[in-house]
């Protein structure tokens, strides 16, 4: 820390309990009040220095000798300023340093201390040590902090402009282009590579320094003159990725609630040997408000992350309205992002109807789909094919990647047993059709939210499976929703039918290879075969024969499968007289192929998955 030496004479003062005494050998002739302290001095050294004390002790009008009582109370900086200001008058050895030169230049302009009375006076002195301090980044920060116990004074003196300007042309300054001490650093060089060669002292490469420099030494300012310094980097044209990082450093150290670990904890941090405690939670609401108000508008510059524990901490303060509303619209223009845990954002209402803020998440998944159809109003909707999906070979559009994220927050609030039938259909509705590639997800959702809710109506039952495309259903999922007793008879039947049009796809497809032999020729062809040795067959008739065979124990599965199927019909006939009317026109028949003995014979496939018999309830998707 930069340091100015003034005086030359030894310590000439001592202090008895409230008293300070000058140890001259004179008698004190004039007595000066600071707060609760008395300052016991002579009147020549302090009127030969400041224009107010020789004003009031010339319009003093009482007897000579210490009669002569003056109080100044406002003096800015108080006793601890004013001790330093009257060894000055003496002429004895002070320091000035960036933790008093701010209140001793306040101090000094308050008693009037410049060039009319004594030449190198105390406003010059300390308006020179500001330069200095000025232009280092440490003492800046120092300077600034010490600017909020003399602000109104500081502000009058454009001190505080001062400061916040020269850190902000720091701070979006390339630190390695200058010599200031960043981030506790005395130095951008590290001492110990200094070399001596040829007498000459040189030094090594200069340490790297990230961008984020800066964010820990200005967490320690003040709200009032921390937003000022955010505005003022801003103008400088800093960029909205740092200014967005520095508020969440900021944040995070005043708002424990960000974290999940805090919750009500008290933190305490220590700075310059003061130490700093969690605000309350008026003075944290203040806080979160301004902090929002200070962020970046621009678009995925803010993590998303960040923003949802923002917004879950405003509603834990209850923050103002508008402030919600501006977080919920930050995060739906970016609800791509989002992770599923962080929208998990607990119900802090009056009235607590679920556990988890529905309407929240609601309100931010209506602001996506008005922010991205006015995007790109005139796009067709991309349609992932359901094997790309799979295998993870198609990177997914906004829009799916929102619909995955729906559907997974829609499994985890559907146990809710208060959760409402039309706010679970509105919330899943949202979603069109075309972002859903595969609708594994909603139904794993709608299959929790019928198990967790069995008072629902058959109607309401059929509506809720109105929300998933069975068309659009994996072969797991066709599986399980073919045995789910949960689903309404008429959606179990859909299930059935889309399956045997997907196994009669895929026995056309294997004779139609059949039927063409060129097929195998293709390398990429699916009944081009290999030798035991890693080779392709080069054979033609040989792939042919090797891939009819194949295809007929196909067939012989798809067989067994048929007649599951049909046995699980049955038994629902037993039950429900509703299934005999459609069991009587929905057969599907496997035709034998000439020439082919082994085929399989006719068998009526209605509906029924492979496994037969297994718990519907443990054998729940993943979604």
């Amino acid at each position: 820390m930069a340091c100015m030496k003034l005086g030359s004479k030894s310590e000439a003062f001592h202090r008895q309990g409230q008293t300070w005494l000058c140890t001259t050998g004179l008698p004190s002739d004039v007595i000066i009040e600071v707060g609760e302290m008395s300052f016991h001095l002579h009147k020549f050294p302090l009127l030969s220095r400041s224009g107010v004390l020789e004003k009031l002790i010339g319009d003093f009008s009482g007897d000579d000798g210490p009669s002569c009582v003056l109080q100044l109370h406002d003096i800015p900086g108080r006793a601890k300023a004013f001790e330093l200001l009257a060894k000055f008058c003496y002429g004895v050895k002070i320091e000035l340093t960036a933790l008093n030169v701010v209140s001793l230049r306040c101090a000094s302009e308050y008693l009037r201390m410049n060039e009319d009375y004594g030449e190198g006076n105390l406003i010059t002195q300390t308006e020179a040590f500001l330069n200095d301090v000025f232009s280092n980044w440490a003492d800046s920060i120092k300077a600034l902090e010490t600017c909020e116990e003399v602000l109104p004074h500081a502000e009058e003196l454009h001190i505080v402009s001062r400061c916040i300007n020269s850190l902000a042309m720091k701070a979006c300054a390339d630190p390695r282009l200058f010599s200031w001490s960043v981030s506790g650093h005395n130095n951008l060089q590290s001492p110990v590579d200094t070399v001596l060669w040829n007498g000459i002292c040189t030094a090594a490469k200069p340490r790297s320094v990230s961008e984020d420099w800066w964010y820990e030494d200005v967490s320690f300012l003040s709200l009032p003159l921390y937003k000022r310094l955010i505005l003022a980097v801003g103008l400088r044209g800093m960029k909205p990725e740092s200014i967005a990082g520095s508020l969440m450093f900021y944040a995070k150290r005043y708002l424990p609630l960000l974290s999940r670990q805090s919750s009500f904890q008290k933190v305490n941090h220590v700075t310059h040997g003061s130490t700093i405690s969690t605000p309350s939670e008026g003075d944290q609401r203040i806080l979160l408000e301004e902090i929002v108000g200070l962020l970046p508008n621009q678009k995925g510059v803010t993590l998303t992350k960040f923003l949802l524990r923002l917004l879950r901490t405003a509603m834990i303060l209850h923050a103002s309205p508008s402030c919600r509303e501006n977080l919920e619209k930050r995060v739906g223009a970016q609800f791509d992002q989002a992770a599923l845990e962080d929208l998990l954002i607990p119900n802090t209402g009056y009235t607590v109807e679920t556990l988890y803020d529905i309407d929240c998440v609601q309100r931010i998944l209506d602001h996506f789909m008005s922010v991205d159809q006015a995007a790109v109003p005139s796009s067709s909707p991309c349609i992932v094919d359901e094997g790309q999906l799979m295998d993870g070979s198609h990177s997914l559009t906004r829009m799916t990647m929102v619909a995955n994220l729906v559907d997974g927050y829609l499994a985890e609030v559907a146990p809710d047993v208060n959760l409402k039938f039309p706010k679970f259909q509105s919330l899943a509705a949202v979603i069109p059709d075309y972002a859903r590639p595969v609708d594994d997800g909603i139904y794993h959702a709608i299959d929790i939210y019928l198990k967790a809710h069995p008072w629902l109506t058959d109607s309401e039952r059929e509506q809720i499976c109105r929300l998933m495309n069975c068309q659009k259903l994996s072969l797991e999922a066709s599986t399980h929703a073919a045995q789910n007793e949960r689903l309404p008879l008429r959606v179990v039947v859909q299930v059935l039918f889309f399956e045997q049009l997907r196994l009669r796809t895929s026995i056309a497809g294997w004779f139609f290879d059949s039927d063409n032999p060129e097929n195998s020729q293709n390398p990429t062809g699916n009944l081009a075969l290999a030798r035991n040795d890693g080779s392709t067959q080069a054979d033609p008739a040989q792939d042919h024969v090797v891939g009819f065979n194949d295809m007929r124990e196909r067939v012989a599965e798809l067989e067994k499968e048929c007649l599951s199927m049909k046995q699980e019909l049955e038994k629902l006939e037993k039950t429900k007289s509703s299934w005999n009317i459609f069991s009587k026109n929905f057969v599907f028949r496997l035709k034998p192929q000439p020439g082919n003995p082994n085929a399989s014979k006719p068998c009526d496939s209605k509906a029924a998955p492979v496994n037969g018999h297994q718990d519907h309830d443990n054998s729940e998707l993943a979604g």
